[in-house]
């Protein structure tokens, strides 16, 4: 499966991104029928991993997943769970009995896309009847009744607390009932679950659900729930059998991951037991919150190899006053201060951001010093989006959202152009480098070379000559975009 750190719809079954521009009405085909009210289940049994719930007819499964890594591990969470209870996981939703959308609600658009993708999706269930269509993860939490109005179609919504009981919720609606499934979980973690992942060299491994810091601009902890951490000894027997399994790296996924502890442990202790497990080549993170970097997390990635010298770290505003509006906890002058230390620390550190403008207050002032910060600081790359005000934060219910959609559109034109020019100037300064990087698989344009990943997450590309997947190989980059490495293996 691949996938960038962030941001893609990625199918269980088949990668690609959906872009249907179709508007979904407000009021669906009067043909369509009509469910008034789905049904919640209040006393929900108790369901473990060892219970096995027997499919009624409908067997086939197909996943199809949007939005970021968590959302990625949440769908072969999903998998594992159905195939222990004999559901097959399929790779079109052409021949599946049961087609799933795990969903995100960071953004506004992420949502619009489900909307549009689900009338896509009636088309499919007008022609196959008995096809059950189910809506999982933030988007069927946060949204709840709204999915329902706008596609009242839809059979099924599980929030991410409800996974374990999907065996079940498809078989009420295989009996002739709707089903919904959101109550949240204080204590729910999968921790016994053992997830279905595609074959590769990385894996991404839960270790934290939810998000105790309650940022103004952010959905995450009203969907997800509070923070609660795995067991340290569970997550390294997780390693373990990634190993076995051939993966050689394992990125370690959590709201605020560096946050980790589970009452025992914290998330310096992780780093340190994930290194030392044979086999495992490489370890990375995502995605870590600026105040919970401590010492102890940069003297990690310093002294343990395996560890990468990689980071995404997200900045979100580049202004103070706009970061105390997001209750970010850190001013930029801490965090301008936390990435010369971690570069002191760790040579050759690559770091990558997240950056949103038009914040809820954000003057032209405020825009100027999130443009001077990221010149300043230069990251390999970033994920930069408008301001979406989302319906539940503390910022759409206490704050104006009085940036313009034009003045918005412009600001994030600036500093895409502005981080792509960076990101194009770092990597031309690798031109006659040598870099290590981890096979990944065939190049999509070119079926006669690899890519793969550098230390520092960059993509690398190069011709199959001695070297197969899996494999650490030694490349000398010949030439370079923003976004990509070219060059040849040397001995």
């Amino acid at each position: 499966m691949t996938s960038s750190l962030m941001g893609r719809n990625i199918p269980f079954g088949a990668t690609k991104e959906n872009t249907y521009s179709a508007k979904v009405d407000e009021k669906m085909n009067s043909k369509t029928p009509i469910k008034t009210q789905l049904p919640l289940y209040k006393a929900l049994p108790t369901v473990k991993s060892t219970d096995r719930i027997k499919p009624r007819g409908s067997r086939r499964v197909y996943i199809e997943t949007y939005g970021c890594q968590m959302n990625v591990s949440d769908s072969e969470l999903m998998a594992g769970i159905l195939i222990q209870n004999g559901y097959e996981i399929v790779d079109d939703s052409d021949t599946a009995d049961v087609v799933l959308l795990n969903t995100c609600a960071i953004r506004e658009n992420a949502e619009t896309k489900v909307l549009n993708r689900l009338k896509h999706l009636n088309h499919l269930k007008r022609q196959k009847p008995n096809l059950v269509l189910g809506v999982c993860g933030c988007m069927a939490q946060h949204m709840k009744t709204k999915i329902t109005d706008a596609a009242p179609y839809v059979d099924l919504l599980l929030g991410p607390d409800a996974y374990r009981n999907l065996p079940m919720a498809i078989n009420v609606v295989t009996s002739g009932d709707a089903f919904l499934g959101l109550r949240p979980d204080k204590g729910e973690d999968y921790a016994d679950i053992a997830p279905i992942r595609k074959e590769g060299v990385r894996a991404w491994l839960t270790i934290q659900r939810g998000c105790d810091k309650m940022c103004t601009f952010c959905i995450v902890p009203f969907v997800r729930g509070r923070e609660r951490s795995i067991p340290l000894p569970l997550l390294v027997n997780d390693v373990k059998r990634l190993v076995d399994e051939g993966f050689k790296e394992v990125v370690l996924l959590g709201q605020t991951v560096n946050s980790y502890h589970d009452g025992q442990h914290n998330f310096v202790d992780l780093l340190f037991a994930m290194s030392e497990v044979e086999g495992i080549e490489r370890v990375r993170f995502t995605s870590p919150h600026p105040s919970d970097a401590t010492d102890g997390m940069i003297q990690a990635m310093a002294s343990c190899d395996k560890v990468c010298n990689q980071i995404h770290l997200p900045l979100q505003s580049g202004s103070t006053k706009v970061l105390q509006a997001m209750r970010r906890t850190y001013t930029a002058e801490a965090y301008r201060d936390l990435v010369a230390k971690m570069r002191e620390r760790i040579p050759n550190l690559a770091i990558s951001t997240d950056v949103i403008v038009g914040f809820c207050g954000e003057t032209e002032a405020d825009f100027m010093e999130t443009c001077n910060l990221m010149a300043e600081i230069r990251y390999d790359s970033a994920f930069m989006f408008k301001y979406s005000a989302r319906d539940g934060t503390l910022a759409h219910r206490t704050l104006e959202d009085d940036v313009s959609e034009e003045e918005k559109g412009r600001r994030l034109r600036t500093i895409i152009e502005l981080q792509e020019g960076i990101s194009h100037e770092l990597n031309q300064a690798l031109i006659g480098e040598t870099v290590e990087v981890l096979v990944e698989g065939e190049s999509r344009r070119d079926a006669d070379k690899y890519h793969g990943k550098t230390d520092g997450f960059k993509t690398a590309v190069f011709p199959k000559v001695n070297s197969k997947i899996g494999e650490l190989v030694r490349v000398k980059v010949e030439s370079a975009t923003a976004h990509t490495l070219l060059g040849e293996i040397v001995a």
